[in-house]
């Protein structure tokens, strides 16, 4: 199950999406995840779906390779949806002991699914089409108008990127140190919850160690290639602006501007 975690990973394909300023994409995702707090609506929903699916066709990213991530989380949509359905009060279609599930709640839960399903394949969409330097070097351009006030830039999109990079790497490991552990005889699927919570500790220790190894390894590699933080750094590929990239952000905003007019057409 951990390895079909995709947020972090990048997949290696020639796309539009691909071939997109990373600024774009950044501001892209941060603008769709804004859209699905601004529609209240089934309709809006279908709007925010079919940019989804536009956006995903263009990346040329399997449909299968993106929505196996959402295995990891079927967990926190269940609970998530489960809450909304019993938790919500209105006019109850269904009773049984104290639980009820009212229509409100049936509304509420299905668009609450709906919308942790579009906000983890929106951003995991973004990191399978922008690779880690890419990364650094968007979120650095976008907040360079902070160097003003003295705010290190720089090394905050660095801190950001390679955060993003070592989630697979430490999902990989964590798997890696499950199976070694397993077949030594632990168990971290039976018993009580105390009881397995305490059957974790054998796959902390490690992993923790494993993570401040490379944490360090890393520390090491930046220093030999004399690294000193952003100041007076240039950039081997500099980010500019093509005509594509204002095409998206064109698209972008027209997106956002129907999603916030169903809003208020609809209310």
């Amino acid at each position: 199950m951990l390895r079909d975690i995709t947020l972090g990973q990048y997949y290696q394909t020639e796309s539009v999406l691909h071939r997109l300023d990373p600024r774009v994409k950044i501001v892209g995702t941060l603008l769709f995840l804004v859209s699905l707090f601004i529609v209240d609506n089934f309709i809006g929903y279908i709007l925010a779906g079919l940019f989804l699916l536009i956006a995903i066709k263009l990346s040329r990213v399997p449909l299968k390779f993106i929505f196996k991530g959402m295995k990891a989380i079927y967990l926190l949509l269940l609970i998530t949806m489960l809450f909304n359905l019993f938790l919500t009060p209105g006019t109850p279609i269904f009773t049984f002991w104290k639980l009820k599930i009212t229509i409100e709640g049936v509304k509420i839960a299905a668009m609450m699914g709906v919308r942790l399903v579009f906000l983890i394949t929106g951003s995991s969409l973004m990191t399978l089409t922008t690779t880690p330097n890419q990364l650094t070097d968007g979120l650095e351009k976008l907040m360079n108008p902070l160097k003003k006030v003295h705010v290190p830039v720089h090394e905050i999109s660095m801190m950001m990127s390679i955060a993003l990079r070592f989630i697979p790497i430490l999902l990989e490991e964590t798997d890696k140190i499950m199976k070694a552990q397993m077949a030594r005889g632990a168990d971290f699927e039976s018993g009580s919850l105390i009881n397995r919570a305490k059957s974790l500790i054998p796959l902390l220790v490690p992993l923790f160690i494993s993570a401040f190894r490379r944490a360090n390894d890393l520390a090491m590699a930046m220093e030999a290639r004399c690294y000193r933080g952003g100041e007076g750094r240039t950039k081997m590929k500099p980010l500019i602006y093509r005509k594509i990239d204002f095409v998206a952000y064109i698209v972008i905003v027209v997106y956002l501007v129907l999603c916030i007019a169903l809003g208020k057409i609809l209310f």
